[in-house]
């Protein structure tokens, strides 16, 4: 050994600390975490790529929230072919979400039992013959079967999208990946509000299909999630799935150990009969986040979110704004998208309960305000003589914000968490549980509104959507986990009472696991003094 080599492994320095990784000892001084987490990551294409072709079928969604925004302006037009009174009205608006609870609970069994990616290639059918149906319509009841089969697919494709996209990617890419469904959904409110000022509803419906045909063609080709084959006992076909979503130099054979062993911790790997099923979703592990994110969805909604969405164009003309109420509508598209990739991207800087409490209060202030400012517009019409409004650029404003805050956190922050806090051996089922619980809350606040507006009138349906959601924000300071950063197994030994907090410890650094029994042993430490030979 020459002198170079024996200088090379001596410490000179007053002491070190050297962390013993799985390739070898690491200079802990310098960032081991660091060093290990790089070795552990797959290419981020490939998962960048399985979650953007596994949430196109999302654009759907935004297209039925979107498309009663500009349809029914166009039904009760005086020269419609197919005029439509109030109450038809407010049917067109929320049938889709009828029917979207239906596809939710679907959607649930069939990932448990099809798959992932059956599941995501099945609910596409529905949404081809619901857009068709509508675009050759003669009478109303073909919009509304048209519109109930739309709901239908909306509802089957969110949950498998999000558990989809949450099985294929890793923990660092997870929480930004699982948003790019509510990205979907807003590009797809914004295509229809765009579309919508220019073409008939006809044409827009026609024009429509073309996403879930894409979707079906495009999911044909993608890879089944590893967990699922790995609780189906398919070993070999889950190294191959990970193979192609991680790359050739990522440690596959050490990820599948992972999934194998955390299966035979949890049983997920066995099949359940349907009371051991009833039995795993009424545990704790399962029915506490559930209860969370129900009464999450709950808030959410009764926000406003959905009345401002579905009608847009209806809200912009009663606000007294002197601007063109279809480019307001258009914009408001356009700044939902925006935030919305914005929100992905700080999902992944930021966390879950920061930008929910954004939304929150960003909300509830919002919503006041535009009832105050309806309060007194009301009294300007119903004066002797009417009194011109003044600030028209208030309400305007009111929306804008109230469409940024809820970006933020609300449209995003739960669906995200639908694939990230549910168990392994149920996440199919009671994710669309969920989502179904989800809709039903659209649907509730979407065919209430037009109700609640002449008991309460506009202004005083607004503030109470503002006080739900400043009230809510008591509820997430309570209950909401932070889950940023931490693995599918670390949330679900949270639920079970295995480990008692999610949060990290001032100065731990969060290190992969290193053997396949996922017992989250610290790496040992060894200390070395100074003009000592490093062991061998």
């Amino acid at each position: 050994m020459t002198g170079q080599e024996t200088s090379a492994l001596v410490n000179n320095d007053k002491s070190a600390n050297i962390v013993v990784t799985k390739n070898g000892y690491t200079n802990g001084n310098a960032s081991a975490a660091e060093s290990q987490t790089k070795q552990d990551r797959g290419k981020p294409m490939r998962q960048i790529l399985a979650a953007f072709v596994g949430n196109i079928g999302t654009i759907n969604t935004g297209f039925a929230f979107g498309f009663s925004a500009v349809v029914i302006p166009q039904l009760k037009a005086p020269d419609s072919i197919l005029p439509i009174d109030e109450s038809q009205a407010s049917w067109v608006a929320s049938l889709s979400s009828a029917s979207t609870p239906i596809g939710c609970i679907l959607s649930g069994y069939l990932m448990d039992n099809w798959g992932r990616k059956k599941t995501l290639i099945v609910t596409e059918v529905p949404l081809i013959l619901g857009w068709l149906l509508i675009a050759f319509a003669t009478n109303i009841y073909m919009i509304y079967i048209g519109r109930l089969l739309v709901g239908l697919g909306s509802g089957m494709v969110g949950a498998p999208a999000r558990v989809y996209t949450s099985e294929v990617t890793q923990p660092h890419l997870r929480g930004m990946l699982t948003a790019l469904a509510s990205i979907g959904i807003s590009l797809g409110v914004l295509i229809q509000y765009t579309l919508g000022s220019f073409v008939t509803w006809q044409i827009l419906a026609g024009i429509s299909t073309v996403v879930p045909i894409t979707a079906l063609g495009l999911m044909i080709f993608m890879p089944e999630t590893p967990n699922f084959l790995i609780v189906k006992q398919k070993p070999d076909k889950a190294t191959k799935s990970l193979a192609k979503l991680r790359g050739s130099t990522y440690d596959v054979e050490r990820e599948v150990g992972q999934l194998q062993s955390f299966a035979n911790k949890n049983h997920t790997n066995v099949k359940m009969t349907p009371k051991e099923t009833l039995a795993a979703i009424m545990s704790p592990s399962a029915l506490k986040p559930f209860g969370i994110l129900v009464l999450y969805f709950m808030m959410y909604q009764f926000s406003g979110v959905n009345t401002i969405t579905f009608y847009a164009v209806e809200i912009f003309q009663d606000s007294g704004t002197k601007m063109d109420k279809n480019m307001c509508t258009i914009i408001l598209g356009v700044v939902r998208l925006v935030f919305t990739i914005i929100a992905c991207i700080a999902l992944r800087k930021c966390g879950r309960r920061p930008l929910t409490f954004i939304s929150g209060i960003g909300c509830g202030v919002s919503m006041i305000g535009l009832g105050v400012y309806l309060y007194y517009k009301y009294q300007w019409d119903h004066s002797e003589p009417p009194i011109e409004p003044v600030n028209t650029w208030f309400p305007v404003a009111c929306i804008f914000v109230f469409t940024i805050t809820c970006t933020l956190g609300f449209l995003v922050v739960p669906w995200v968490m639908i694939g990230e806090l549910y168990p392994q051996k149920v996440r199919g089922i009671i994710g669309g549980m969920t989502t179904c619980s989800a809709h039903v809350f659209v649907f509730i606040v979407v065919k209430t509104y037009p109700f609640l507006s002449s008991v309460l009138y506009q202004h005083g349906t607004f503030m109470l959507y503002g006080c739900i959601s400043l009230l809510g924000c008591i509820f997430f300071y309570k209950c909401l986990p932070e889950t940023k950063g931490k693995s599918l197994q670390e949330i679900e030994d949270y639920f079970s009472g295995r480990i008692q907090t999610l949060k990290t410890k001032k100065g731990a650094s969060a290190l992969p696991n290193y053997d396949t029994n996922l017992n989250n042993t610290k790496p040992p430490i060894i200390s070395v003094e100074k003009d000592k030979l490093l062991p061998s």
